[in-house]
């Protein structure tokens, strides 16, 4: 019983592969590019894209798809996951947008930060940190997102991006609520926009039962798993059904490919 006993512990302590940032002020890290001016609004639609970057391993192959790829290139809000800082910042100096990240944990085995991050091409006016509920069930690592507001002209958007647990860590139900949570922060903005790795390809109908639109329901796998990356919109409009999509070849960049969608904001 003994040895059992502590093969159990050994394999508990094994499990923790992270240490949580409980608190929702930091750490945090933000910029915009030096020579950033306001810009003149002379569109009504932004472009929106959501990106695991798989621990942050090819940011420069990251870079690339996201410069160079017709359904990406010159996106308004980019939504990065499983950025460590340094990451985070050199994507964002590498395409001339403004950033902020706040990592959820730091990664004992990879000696590094974690969390997802917001990058816009307009001011980033107001942001936060989000600690979701239910830490995962054998590391007892915690997921967040990371808020921040846009402001384009005179109209402000929301936006999240985010990183639900995995069906290892936490139970559909779980997830479910971690999506609930994100909507209840998001619940007194007009217009807003959530993104990320949501670990599943079904747990967008809680998004569409409390009003919000899924332009990225409908398409092929983004990971091997099945559609599990997604963007969600409320108060803003797609402009017809072809202002969604998934980028397929990444350049093996991460295992998760990007999506995108198109929202009309006035």
């Amino acid at each position: 019983m003994r040895a059992i006993t502590l093969l159990a512990v050994l394999l508990l302590a094994a499990c923790r592969t992270g240490r949580n940032y409980p608190g929702t002020e930091g750490p945090r890290y933000a910029g915009a590019p030096a020579d950033s001016v306001p810009r003149r609004v002379t569109t009504d639609t932004l472009r929106f894209v959501s990106f695991n970057v798989e621990f942050s391993r090819q940011v420069d192959s990251a870079i690339l798809v996201l410069s160079t790829d017709s359904a990406l290139r010159g996106a308004d809000v980019i939504l990065v996951q499983e950025m460590d800082s340094a990451a985070a910042k050199r994507i964002a100096d590498a395409l001339g947008l403004s950033y902020v990240y706040y990592p959820a944990i730091f990664h004992v085995r990879a000696d590094r930060q974690f969390g997802n991050a917001v990058l816009a091409r307009w001011p980033i006016v107001e942001d936060a940190k989000l600690v979701l509920p239910h830490p995962s069930r054998y590391a007892r690592t915690q997921r967040t997102a990371t808020a921040a507001t846009i402001r384009v002209g005179a109209t402000d958007v929301r936006v999240y991006s985010t990183h639900l647990g995995t069906p290892l860590d936490i139970s559909a139900s779980a997830r479910r609520s971690q999506l609930r949570a994100i909507m209840k922060d998001a619940g007194r903005y007009e217009r807003v926009v959530i993104g990320g790795d949501l670990n599943s390809e079904s747990v967008g109908e809680v998004a569409r039962e409390s009003g919000y639109t899924w332009p990225t329901e409908h398409g092929p796998k983004t990971t091997s798993w099945g559609r599990w990356d997604h963007i969600f919109f409320k108060g803003l409009r797609s402009p017809d059904t072809m202002s969604a999509g998934t980028v397929i070849d990444a350049r093996a960049t991460s295992d998760h490919v990007p999506v995108w969608a198109i929202a009309v904001i006035r």
